[in-house]
């Protein structure tokens, strides 16, 4: 067999999850998963409560060890063990709680176990004005219009605005992959516009993304594509917002299109 070129790995998907099987004693999570995402694409994931969708994104962020099967990265064959693994290979996840340390500022939560150090080696001291720089400007560039001081806590801001740091954070990492779980829960009309509107920015700036919701018209409004997930199986992975219905895709969660 002739190794693979490296046009081969530059034409390849970001990322494919072959064949993936998952167990918890007995219980069957994940039935032979495949899932691609190409480069620069929005795919949202989706499913009613217990389809395998959270299971699958612990998977691929490696959070949760899968019992079988395949992961590729541009390509290359990789093995998630860890969370540091996944962010490595350019995954970075942002969960509905944001992952974020409400009493820290929010370049101090940007910066997170990655902290900008001035200084020589083990001798250095936390750049902290340089982290404040770098987060004020990050601020602007994800639409955060309110002149808020990057030493601001957390836990003072918002939950659209907490969203727009965690996001901001996997932008600025260069995250080839974004997942965004249940991005939108919980917040009001105008937060979830904004965390809608950081998304189309972050694929127009040359990032992936994975959009997990159970509002289906919050993903119509910024995917690509979509993805179906039902008792640990993929019952649909080319479901297009262009030519789908709300309607229809509720009916393939359902089930309902089954149906004769």
């Amino acid at each position: 067999m002739n190794a693979a070129t490296p046009q081969a790995f530059a034409d390849a998907p970001l990322v494919e999850m072959r064949h993936i099987e998952k167990y918890y004693g007995r219980v069957h999570a994940l039935r032979d998963v495949n899932l691609t995402i190409r480069k620069g694409e929005i795919v949202g994931l989706l499913g009613d409560n217990g389809a395998g969708k959270s299971t699958l994104i612990k998977v691929l962020s490696g959070a949760v060890p899968y019992t079988s099967g395949e992961i590729r990265i541009k390509g290359k064959p990789v093995v998630m063990t860890s969370t540091n693994d996944a962010i490595n290979a350019g995954i970075e996840t942002i969960y509905q709680d944001s992952a974020l340390v409400p009493m820290l500022s929010i370049a101090r939560n940007l910066f997170l176990g990655r902290e900008l150090c001035a200084g020589p080696g083990f001798l250095g001291r936390l750049d902290q004005d340089r982290m404040n720089a770098v987060a004020a400007d990050l601020l602007r560039r994800v639409g955060i219009s309110k002149n808020i001081p990057p030493t601001t806590p957390i836990g003072s801001l918002s939950g659209g605005e907490r969203q727009a740091v965690a996001i901001a954070r996997a932008m600025y990492f260069d995250s080839d992959l974004i997942i965004l779980d249940e991005p939108t829960n919980n917040l009001g009309v105008a937060e979830t516009q904004g965390v809608l509107r950081f998304v189309r920015e972050a694929r127009d700036t040359g990032h992936s993304c994975i959009f997990i919701a159970h509002n289906i018209h919050h993903v119509f409004q910024v995917v690509d594509r979509m993805v179906v997930m039902r008792r640990g199986t993929v019952v649909a992975d080319d479901l297009s917002p262009k030519t789908s219905t709300i309607q229809d895709v509720e009916d393939v969660i359902t089930g309902e299109h089954l149906v004769i």
